[in-house]
């Protein structure tokens, strides 16, 4: 089994005519990724790596049956794109810009509860299924099927992670990236409990960083979980006040820094990890 993404998953690339959306259109078909078409208004008729393109997600939806897309356009382009997929009946829509405006987060997400879809991002990696679906940017060399979920903000800590457990011999069931802007589409908590319904995935490795409070706001769910969940917090010495690469990463004083998230997390009964190669001697010790 697999959270949000498998095989039979119908994939759509907003704007898949451009550079990066063509390049990574290659990348995800390659790897196995069930891509049915793409959008780029005014170039319908078209066809990229042979599938067809399509002037409208409405269009893309009656003709292919497509229930995901993946955004690959510039911020400005975004809230227009992801409302057009959710309203044409798309139910997953994966962001890879960064930077979106904090308004256009907060329309695309209410827009998304109002039609019941899910949205991962904006500025995430993407999203893997090992063996089944790569939606983004992830090197897929890291990756293996196994039997550990994991979730992060950051892209570069997704991939530590899955060579870690590709290593280590767990593997990975689906691996997330929530993404680094600072409001995003999809919670820790809200993904925690899709890995906690999924009888394939026996641990989870949560992975945050500074600045904001989405970490703080999983420790109710991590509290009711089975499923046990390992935390890691990137940015335990990072100063007051700096920024560490994403939008989102940023200590205000004593709110949002790694020590209070780690407390947090503790208290509510994940697994501690400091290091990467924490996380194997965790899972063992769990017997996973």
């Amino acid at each position: 089994m697999a959270i949000l993404v498998d095989k039979d998953s119908k994939v759509i690339v907003q704007g898949i005519t451009g550079g990066a959306g063509s390049f990574h259109t290659k990348r995800m078909i390659e790897y196995g990724t069930n891509i049915v078409g793409g959008i780029s208004p005014g170039k319908g008729g078209q066809s990229v790596e042979g599938k067809p393109v399509f002037d409208t997600c409405a269009e893309a939806v009656e003709k292919t049956g497509a229930d995901t897309s993946v955004i690959f356009l510039s911020a400005k382009f975004v809230k227009e794109a992801a409302i057009e997929a959710i309203r044409a009946g798309i139910k997953f829509v994966v962001v890879v810009p960064e930077h979106i405006p904090i308004h256009d987060m907060l329309r695309i997400r209410k827009e998304a509860v109002k039609y019941g879809a899910r949205v991962l991002g904006g500025n995430t990696p993407g999203i893997m299924t090992p063996g089944e679906a790569n939606l983004g940017i992830m090197p897929d060399i890291a990756f293996t099927p196994g039997r550990v979920g994991t979730l992060s903000r950051s892209g570069s800590i997704t991939y530590y992670i899955a060579d870690t457990l590709t290593r280590t011999g767990y593997g990975e069931t689906t691996c997330v990236g929530l993404g680094g802007d600072p409001v995003l589409g999809s919670t820790f908590a809200e993904i925690l409990q899709l890995f906690e319904d999924d009888e394939k995935t026996k641990a989870v490795v949560m992975t945050g960083e500074i600045g904001g409070v989405y970490e703080e706001m999983a420790a109710e769910q991590i509290t009711m979980m089975s499923t046990p969940v390992i935390a890691m917090i990137g940015g335990v010495y990072a100063p007051p006040g700096k920024r560490m690469g994403h939008a989102g990463a940023i200590v205000e004083g004593t709110m949002g820094t790694a020590e209070s998230k780690l407390k947090v997390l503790g208290a509510a009964g994940a697994h501690i990890a400091k290091t990467f190669l924490d996380i194997p001697k965790i899972l063992s010790e769990l017997k996973v």
